[in-house]
């Protein structure tokens, strides 16, 4: 049993046949949008519209050992593993628009050949380094505690909203100018300051078990970090595609925003747990980390916080 703090999500596919049965099995699925589809991404990239997709967002099996729900990921050696990562994209690509941008989220290791496989194919912009404050220590090593996004467009004409992705941090030391402050504001709770985002990110709390968005699904992506992307490379009504779909963090968040998604997962487990998501978020579109329009320091008690 679990305590009622613990807000996991981990029905079994029994108690999920309600959810389970509002996925679009591969082989049935025409190319809709807004659905959760469930099989090989190779089959379900071919329904789709040739340059249709605004955004892609890529959380592909780290090239680690790794067990899904009893589907594993074993380990190759790097040149299979670029083959692999071709292999996705060489599907995915006619699929993207000419202003589409790209996502692609790896482990340190990986991401020393695969940029250079991402370049091959698009415009590689950025990698971004997220800290994951998780993880166990290393005895003979550091312990590991970030992970990649790189960045990458498929033309020189694409879609970044920075006012969209600003960061609200506590100013220590404020600055004035002519005795009033200079770029931030004060309030009854300390002075703040809207910043640009950097390409290094302290700010995300991996979801964890109190957390409503948390799944079983063993290296699920914090919805903050993905409403990230999904703020700063897409728009209203636009369509944001996700092959890894895991447990449909990518979905969930992209219909919270108010945009459209296509969730491709092979594991019927993850789908299921996907659906009732995306069924949640239909009362609560908030997300842990974002509120008034900007994203919040990790931990911060300044939520509810107006911003003039």
């Amino acid at each position: 049993m679990k305590s009622e703090r613990n807000k996991t999500i981990d029905f079994s596919l029994k108690e999920g046949e309600k959810y389970l049965s509002k996925c679009v099995l591969a082989k049935d699925y025409k190319g809709e949008i807004n659905k959760t589809v469930l099989g090989d991404y190779l089959e379900a990239i071919k329904k789709i519209k040739d340059k249709s997709v605004d955004l892609l967002i890529v959380d592909p099996p780290y090239n680690l050992y790794k067990d899904f729900g009893g589907k594993t990921f074993k380990k190759l050696n790097e040149d299979k593993y670029e083959e692999y990562t071709e292999k996705w994209i060489n599907a995915v690509k006619p699929k993207l628009k000419d202003t589409a941008s790209i996502y692609l989220c790896l482990d340190w290791k990986s991401s020393l050949s695969l940029g250079q496989v991402l370049n091959d194919n698009f415009i590689l912009r950025n990698r971004i380094t997220w800290e994951r404050e998780k993880g166990r220590g290393a005895k003979k090593n550091w312990k590991n505690s970030m992970e990649d996004i790189f960045f990458a467009t498929m033309s020189d004409e694409y879609t970044f909203n920075l006012d969209a992705v600003m960061q609200k941090k506590k100013v220590l030391a404020p600055y004035r100018e002519n005795g009033e402050p200079k770029d931030w504001q004060e309030t009854s709770d300390g002075k703040f300051r809207l910043t640009c985002p950097s390409n290094i990110w302290c700010d995300i709390a991996v979801p964890y078990w109190s957390m409503p968005e948390n799944t079983a699904h063993p290296t699920q992506k914090p919805e903050k970090l993905i409403a990230k992307l999904i703020l700063a490379s897409s728009n209203k009504n636009d369509t944001v595609l996700d092959i890894f779909s895991g447990s449909g963090t990518t979905g969930v968040v992209a219909k919270k925003l108010g945009r459209n998604y296509i969730d491709i997962e092979q594991n019927p487990q993850y789908c299921a747990w996907a659906e009732f998501r995306l069924e949640k978020c239909e009362k609560d579109k908030s997300i842990q980390g974002y509120s008034d329009g900007v994203f919040w320091e990790r931990n911060s008690l300044y939520k509810n916080l107006k911003i003039k």
